[in-house]
């Protein structure tokens, strides 16, 4: 029996959307669905939740939890991560936490700056050991990282863990939905060509019926942003930069050095930026998850309608050989022709039986470029960090970060990441 491995199947509700999804595909009824999880309880419960659903939609997928891990991969045809390392409490406070004491802020510090550095640190070794597992037990297999910090990560697994990979993120799904619903406009037939890095991917052209919808776009943008709205970092770029990027507001915040600023608090009220968003989220979801237990891990009658997530449409297509289109993150192997080849680039591309086949994009316009080209820096010496072990990198990256480096002098910078190497201890390598 062909094996779809699941890795970080603890994460119940994600596991039931993509897994949900693939017991509701015929072409992919002969599956095992392989779980795998270093929080039993969690793991448990995710089996559970998935037997359940096995049982009510009649499907002929196989469910098995494994707590050995090499032994979840061995066989596996496709692999899906969604791992956390180190969870809310305590890495994500950390990550938060310290750099406040310096006067620096965020919003959510999955992606770049000081957050995504540290979140990058104590999750690149973890994704090289399941590297290691699959070049030994499953080295043919296609694995689907869903895991943030999505570039960063999905580059050490091709670059230096030698696995078939792409990076899937909702962002690009949900970016012209999204940016219609909010404007009042319709959204069926339009033509959208997005390409970039993730999280900052670029809207470079939005038709229907031939016609440029970007002059209505910002007509309506221009209106509605006289009021406060969820919205409004990604519609200054729009306004600045020409273009609409991806990934949401309060992300957008903190990628660049104009918006949260010390000098000026006035901004956080003017763009409506949600400072400490992400930590609000997981108190959140962790609350919530303690009163949609019971109705999820023990409800005999649990059902499911299949979702928008890539993985199954995915692996219907490379199943099948009926091609389905993905943005997705790749390697830049010439596909953005202005930005670094060593860098991770978000895309359109071509899923079927062959695999996943990343389309070229050319140039993107010079601005883009410029501001994808200043997240790129900090990721790339993120993973320089990574995989040397040496100190000197992760200051450099730190250094090169947009939002920290507009707010901090030099001294602090490195003695911040000083505090954070301290302060995580064992969940990060011994750097020298």
């Amino acid at each position: 029996m062909a094996k779809i491995t699941f890795l970080g199947a603890g994460s119940t509700v994600f596991a039931k959307n993509v897994l949900g999804d693939v017991m509701l595909t015929p072409a992919l009824q002969e599956f095992e669905l392989a779980l795998f999880d270093i929080d039993l309880e969690r793991l448990k419960d995710s089996e559970n939740m998935l037997n359940n659903l096995k049982s009510s939609l009649g499907s002929g997928c196989t469910v098995k939890a494994y707590t050995n891990r090499k032994e979840a991969l061995r066989g596996a045809k496709y692999v899906v991560n969604a791992i956390q390392v180190g969870g809310y409490d305590p890495c994500t406070i950390t990550d938060f936490e310290i750099p406040k004491k310096y006067g620096l802020r965020q919003t959510i510090a999955d992606t770049i700056g000081i957050g995504g550095i540290f979140r990058n640190l104590r999750t690149i070794p973890v994704m090289l050991d399941f590297a290691k597992d699959i070049q030994e037990v499953c080295p043919d297999a296609w694995f689907f990282n869903y895991t943030n910090p999505m570039a960063v990560l999905t580059n050490a697994m091709i670059t230096y863990g030698g696995v078939k990979t792409v990076g899937l993120c909702h962002s690009v799904q949900a970016c012209v939905p999204h940016l219609f619903r909010c404007l009042g406009l319709d959204s069926d037939g339009v033509q959208a060509k997005i390409a970039g890095i993730n999280h900052m991917a670029w809207l470079l052209e939005v038709t229907k019926d031939g016609v440029d919808l970007y002059p209505e776009i910002k007509r309506r943008a221009s209106e509605k942003q006289k009021e406060k709205h969820g919205d409004m970092v990604r519609y200054e770029l729009m306004f600045r930069f020409g273009y609409y990027v991806t990934e949401s507001s309060e992300h957008n915040a903190e990628y660049h050095p104009y918006f949260i600023k010390k000098k000026y608090p006035e901004l956080i009220e003017q763009f409506n930026i949600p400072l400490d968003e992400y930590p609000r989220r997981c108190i959140h979801q962790i609350e919530n998850w303690k009163m949609m237990r019971e109705e999820l891990v023990n409800d005999k009658s649990l059902t499911h309608s299949r979702s928008n997530e890539y993985a199954s449409y995915m692996l219907e297509a490379m199943e099948t050989d009926k091609p389905f289109k993905i943005g997705g993150n790749v390697m830049n192997t010439g596909l953005i022709t202005n930005l670094p080849k060593e860098a991770c680039v978000e895309v359109p591309c071509l899923v079927d039986a062959s695999g996943v086949t990343p389309t070229y994009v050319g140039d993107l316009p010079p601005q883009l470029a410029a501001l994808n080209r200043t997240n790129i820096n900090t990721q790339l010496l993120t993973l320089e960090a990574a995989v040397t072990g040496k100190k000197e990198h992760i200051y450099h990256a730190a250094l090169l970060d947009p939002h920290t480096s507009a707010e901090l002098s030099i001294d602090d910078i490195v003695a911040l990441c000083d505090d954070l190497i301290e302060v995580h201890g064992d969940w990060l390598p011994k750097y020298r």
